[in-house]
């Protein structure tokens, strides 16, 4: 009897530390997450599994405003998930196209930050027609300055995107993470894996 006993604890020991090891590593190190939408065409696409990094920024402590250090700041380009501003319980996917103190402004869809126009490579616009000023924000935008401690974030689909344009700046204590690569991909249109997909770096 004391053997099984001894045998069932062995297992709930094991299954208690499988349990806090995968907690530590969701907070600190890596989660993962599902694109459900449009607005990184065609960077990623709807049904998009990924793993996010959460440690290379510096990972926040549960339930606090605190973020250890991490081993660089956010780059221009790198594509980051992210709370979102006007829902924090909501998380986005976005590509950072400014930092703190620079300055960014979108004319007839070119985007330009401290008066260059970026090379997007990235970036889709799969509505040919031109918004003019004042229709909305999409195809013509500030100039505005990121706030420090802030960034701007775009998607890459740029026609059909609801991003900094029409929210503004994302604050710094709301990222959660560096988007690294696809660990599966599944096209609900047609019922089957992209298999192409699997294990794609995020660019």
């Amino acid at each position: 009897m004391s053997g099984k006993r001894s045998t069932l604890r062995e297992y709930v020991e094991a299954a208690l530390w499988a349990l806090v090891l995968t907690m530590f590593l969701r907070a600190f190190v890596i989660q993962a997450f599902r694109i459900p939408s449009e607005s990184m065409l065609d960077t990623l696409l709807v049904g998009d599994f990924l793993f996010v990094n959460k440690f290379e920024y510096g990972p926040k402590i549960p339930f606090t405003h605190i973020r250890l250090p991490g081993l660089r700041a956010p780059h221009r380009g790198d594509v980051i998930v992210f709370q979102f501003p006007q829902d924090p319980s909501k998380d986005y996917i976005k590509r950072l196209i400014a930092t703190g103190g620079q300055t960014l402004e979108i004319h007839d869809k070119r985007v330009s930050v401290d008066g260059v126009a970026l090379r997007e490579p990235y970036a889709v616009h799969k509505d040919p027609n031109f918004r003019p000023p004042g229709y909305d924000f999409r195809d013509t935008f500030g100039p505005v300055t990121v706030p420090a401690h802030h960034l701007f974030v775009m998607g890459d689909n740029r026609d059909n995107s609801n991003d900094g344009r029409y929210w503004g700046t994302l604050k710094m204590d709301l990222v959660k993470g560096h988007a690294m690569f696809l660990y599966w991909s599944w096209d609900g249109e047609k019922f089957w894996p992209r298999w192409n997909r699997i294990f794609k770096l995020i660019r």
